[in-house]
């Protein structure tokens, strides 16, 4: 009788240790799930933020460095709203123009008679759309979409 409770205690035993050891298991198998799954939230929301903020500080960048009488100018070209910041090298005159095309904002820097048109510029980066807006000394960059914002910069003028 005593051989029969005691390999019955050995079972309870073992038994309570395998179930003990498999809660911990299902334990850090959720907790991985979970973390797993914040981290990817985060860096979705991370590249949402990377991609608006990056956009408005470089085109902003940009008029800061052509910030010049009369130069900046919000002009729609092709149906394309763009923004066009011209300078003048030695007898010639450039202009580079940002804009919104095909999913992404791209930059043309050219000669004002080469004839180059917006499928001809670079693309800088991906977004949702980008909206310009000229004010007296006042230009408004906005980029669309999720992780969009906007920027008002100041600048010379005449």
């Amino acid at each position: 009788m005593k051989q029969r409770t005691e390999k019955r205690g050995q079972a309870v035993s073992m038994l309570f240790t395998m179930l003990l050891f498999l809660v911990f298991v299902m334990s850090a198998l959720f907790t991985v799930l979970i973390g797993s799954r914040v981290y990817e939230n985060i860096n979705v929301r991370s590249d949402k933020n990377y991609t608006g903020n990056t956009a408005i500080s470089y085109i902003a960048n940009k008029v800061r460095q052509g910030d010049r009488a009369d130069m900046v100018e919000v002009k729609e070209i092709e149906g394309t709203q763009v923004l066009e910041m011209k300078q003048t090298v030695g007898d010639s005159e450039y202009v580079t123009w940002i804009y919104w095309l095909d999913g992404s904002i791209r930059e043309l820097f050219t000669d004002t008679k080469s004839g180059l048109g917006l499928s001809d510029g670079l693309e800088i980066l991906e977004c949702e759309g980008l909206s310009l807006s000229k004010e007296g000394q006042l230009l408004t960059i906005e980029t669309l979409g999720e992780g969009g914002g906007s920027i008002c910069v100041g600048y010379q003028d005449s």
